[in-house]
């Protein structure tokens, strides 16, 4: 039977991580599912969830006032979705559409940051890994706004 806690440690985000941080996580941990065409979140909204993505597809979306939404990055299988629950204000960024049927892992931020208070070993794991999440959405942003203004890298 697939467990939350074997789902997590067999998720590529959390390779690596020792068994008893994959523990504390459980508890903040929940299945989802999302049909296409929903929005997870929207920009602004106030952020606690972040999601491992177990199946199919998610946009991260910008909007332009003259273009309208602009598509920054999509996210599939083994990605993770949501880094503004770790920093204040804790709002989210961009928009997250569902492309295609999704099921995902969502995690609590609000759990997460108080264990990580009470476990500072465990909030340093999450910042090594989230700080490498966050460079790779900089640099696809980076690209992806070349791309828009056929600017030249």
């Amino acid at each position: 039977m697939e467990t939350l806690e074997r789902i997590l440690a067999a998720h590529p985000f959390f390779s690596g991580m020792e068994e008893r941080y994959i523990q504390l996580l459980v508890g903040c941990a929940s299945n989802v599912r999302f049909d296409a065409g929903q929005y997870i979140f929207r920009a602004e909204e106030e952020a606690n969830l972040f999601y491992l993505i177990r199946q199919g597809k998610v946009a991260l979306e910008a909007f332009g006032p003259e273009r309208g939404p602009i598509v920054i990055l999509t996210l599939e299988q083994g990605d993770v979705l949501g880094w503004s629950w770790l920093i204040p204000p804790h709002r989210y960024k961009f928009d997250a559409r569902v492309v295609e049927f999704t099921r995902a892992i969502a995690l609590d931020g609000t759990c997460l940051r108080k264990k990580s208070e009470e476990n500072h070993d465990l909030g340093y794991e999450f910042m090594k890994r989230f700080s490498q999440l966050m460079a790779r959405a900089l640099q696809a942003t980076r690209l992806q706004l070349l791309n828009v203004y056929e600017l030249n890298p």
